[in-house]
């Protein structure tokens, strides 16, 4: 049990940190209380609910991952190095490929909603 709530302060200390530091981060947690509650109001099942809300949260997960790779990329040293780059846009294309699949799962259940 107490690996479980060390875990859980551990985690929590990485929201807060990110939330702290990382502008993007901010933002995508607002977009998140505006969609979260559109989905499951917009939703007329569960499973469109689901669909709605999964890659809000989604975007909130690929965020706190690109923060991670970031934050040691920028550890590892300030000289500029091609991996550290490759690293670091890498992160970023993660962050928007789950854009695209918000905006896709979004479109696609909402235009079936248009079409009944």
């Amino acid at each position: 049990m107490t690996r479980i709530v060390r875990a859980f302060g551990y985690s929590w200390q990485g929201l807060r940190f990110t939330w702290r530091e990382e502008a993007a981060f901010r933002q995508e947690v607002l977009l998140c209380a505006l969609l979260v509650p559109t989905a499951l109001w917009v939703g007329r099942s569960g499973v469109e609910r689901a669909l709605l809300v999964a890659p809000v949260l989604l975007v909130l997960v690929v965020e706190l991952l690109n923060s991670a790779i970031e934050a040691v990329v920028d550890r590892a040293g300030a000289e500029r190095h091609p991996l550290s780059g490759m690293a670091k846009d890498m992160g970023s294309a993660a962050v928007l490929l789950s854009f695209v699949i918000l905006g896709t799962v979004w479109w696609l259940v909402l235009s079936d909603h248009a079409r009944h």
